[in-house]
């Protein structure tokens, strides 16, 4: 056992190496969701405490969160300066993207509420 937690305890140390080079808008970003799948993952718990009434407004809730970190998951990977393939879309373009569809994300999900 003294080895198995001697090798976590050095994978732990590595990644946090590595993540100490991140730049911080990357940082932001996996804040950002982190947020997002805590707040689905507590409205899931709330539906399974309470109960799913207007199923409609838990499904919305729940896949505005979802949506809403596979986006920013992939404007991380548009921002991302070590990504070779983005390396000529300006992240100022990445961004508009990002903004737009969750414009759209959001409008369909408000219609799909009623």
């Amino acid at each position: 056992m003294p080895r198995a937690a001697s090798d976590a305890k050095l994978l732990i140390q590595s990644l946090n190496k590595a993540y100490a080079a991140t730049p911080t808008n990357l940082k932001i970003i996996d804040l950002y969701v982190i947020c997002a799948v805590a707040t689905a993952v507590i409205q899931v718990a709330y539906m399974g405490l309470v109960g799913s009434f207007p199923f409609n407004s838990f499904l919305s809730g729940v896949l505005s969160c979802i949506g809403t970190a596979v986006l920013a998951v992939c404007l991380r990977i548009q921002v991302n300066k070590d990504n070779k393939e983005f390396k000529d879309l300006p992240p100022e373009r990445a961004f508009a993207d990002f903004v737009l569809c969750n414009l759209v994300l959001h409008l369909v999900i408000m219609n799909f509420l009623g």
